[in-house]
Formats: structure tokens, C-alpha cells, sequence
């Protein structure tokens, strides 16, 4: 599941870029910061499913 979800950002990040643009750093930002969300969340739910938090 993890080399998936790498892939899909890396297609995400690339998927419109051409050699001579450069980055859309607020399209990483924003996928970034997402993916940070949804970890956070995932070991929250993690913590109250196993009861120690």
C-alpha cells in the first residue's frame, strides 16, 4: 500500500509537467500537507482502537 500511495503522488506531481516548467510547489504543499492530515488521523484512530490513548 505505501509503494502505492508514493507512486500515486509522484504521477500526481508529474502527470502535467513539462522540461521547461518548473514545479508547482503549492501542488505539493497541498499534497503534502494532505497526506500529513491523513496519517494523523489514521494513528489517532489507531490509538483509540488499541486503548492506550
Amino acid at each position: 500500500m505505501r509503494r502505492f500511495a508514493m507512486k500515486a503522488l509522484f504521477s500526481l506531481l508529474t502527470l502535467q509537467r513539462d522540461d521547461e516548467t518548473q514545479l508547482r510547489w503549492d501542488r505539493i504543499v497541498l499534497i503534502g500537507s494532505t497526506l500529513v492530515t491523513l496519517g494523523l488521523i489514521a494513528l489517532y484512530a489507531y490509538g483509540k482502537a488499541e486503548g492506550r490513548w
